[in-house]
């Protein structure tokens, strides 16, 4: 009994790392990836990449499942894909949506410093609660309102301190960079971005779940599914977006190792994040998003010559105190909040099942 319960804290603890690392990490490096020097790669493409890394990584793990045996694994896709299509279709929804949000943040993170993006993407705690009451008819406890009132608060306070800092009407206007190192900077279209992904975060992760609910799909067999069905969105949006481009330079322009890292740690690292969060409580979720706002915070003071205003700190401390609030539960312990079957991070739409997957055991 003993070594069960060390066990137990032991994934807790592996749990916060992994949650804190991955929060933290992915959002510095689009951050540097898109504003340092050299050839700037087409977010477009990164995210199609992404997708197809997900996609050759979940069909392994399915293999694996199948006992490494490739008539079975050939036919549970054909069982999964082929003969459900009414199912595959609905993955169409949250597949085209997250897509569109994964480009979206490239864009935030081209134009919002590390840890400014960090604390306005925990906007989406407030929009997966809006669309949980709309669609799922959930009701939010006293404390969850509250703890929105404050998230929206402290967001608005980081971003109207960063727009002081620039000089009031700085959030409309470019702030030019040197030559080589990103594209010119607006606040206000990086701000503009974030919202824009934290709304399809909330709409995907709610209809997601409702769409999960009676399924018996596992969670490799339906990253499966969602990576390939986010494929032809992915490539529709490289062709809109940065057709010319593409034709002129190639689909791997400006791509080296550091992409490729990029590339694998989107992917990849969601993907890790999917099979630890079941161990993770709200509590402990909560201490993961905080420390990676904190941990951007500190790296982009000495990365990006970041500057941390008092009014900043207080907005960036109002957001993580609304994220233990929202999570707290003066009833029950045991009550898990909407974010414990909402995708959280745009980097795998697993979680949102694995989460619901856990609560199932």
């Amino acid at each position: 009994m003993k070594v069960t319960a060390a066990h137990s804290n032991n994934l807790k603890y592996l749990s916060l790392v992994t949650l804190t690392l991955q929060n933290a990490i992915l959002g510095l490096s689009m951050r540097y990836g898109r504003t340092r020097p050299g050839d700037l790669f087409l977010s477009s493409t990164a995210v199609v990449m992404a997708e197809v890394v997900k996609l050759i990584t979940s069909l392994v793990l399915v293999y694996l499942e199948e006992g490494k045996h490739l008539g079975r694994l050939q036919a549970a896709l054909h069982q999964t894909i082929i003969r459900q299509p009414v199912d595959t279709l609905k993955i169409c929804v949250p597949s085209m949506l997250y897509i569109i949000q994964n480009n979206l943040l490239y864009v935030s993170a081209s134009h919002l410093d590390a840890a400014t993006y960090q604390v306005t993407y925990q906007l989406k705690i407030l929009t997966t609660a809006v669309f949980a009451v709309l669609i799922l008819r959930r009701r939010l406890l006293p404390t969850q309102w509250a703890a929105l009132v404050f998230l929206v608060v402290g967001v608005a306070s980081v971003q109207l301190a960063q727009t002081g800092e620039d000089g009031g009407t700085a959030a409309t206007r470019q702030q030019s960079m040197p030559p080589g190192d990103g594209p010119a900077q607006n606040r206000l279209l990086g701000f503009s971005a974030a919202l824009g992904a934290c709304f399809l975060s909330g709409l995907a992760g709610i209809y997601f779940e409702k769409m999960l609910k009676g399924a018996d799909i596992s969670i490799w067999m339906r990253n499966i599914q969602l990576s390939l069905l986010s494929l032809p969105f992915g490539l529709l949006t490289c062709a809109v977006n940065d057709g010319a481009q593409l034709a002129a330079h190639g689909f791997f322009y400006g791509y080296d190792g550091f992409v490729i890292y990029l590339v694998v740690l989107q992917a990849v690292g969601g993907l890790i994040v999917a099979v630890v969060v079941k161990y993770a409580d709200n509590i402990l979720k909560g201490f993961a998003t905080s420390l990676a706002i904190i941990i951007s915070c500190v790296a982009s003071i000495y990365l990006f010559d970041f500057s941390l205003s008092l009014q900043f700190s207080v907005g960036a401390a109002l957001v993580i105190g609304s994220i233990f609030l929202y999570g707290y539960d003066p009833a029950s312990k045991g009550t898990k909040s909407v974010l414990s079957v909402a995708r959280t991070t745009p980097k795998s739409l697993a979680e949102a099942e694995e989460r619901l997957l856990a609560e199932k055991v």
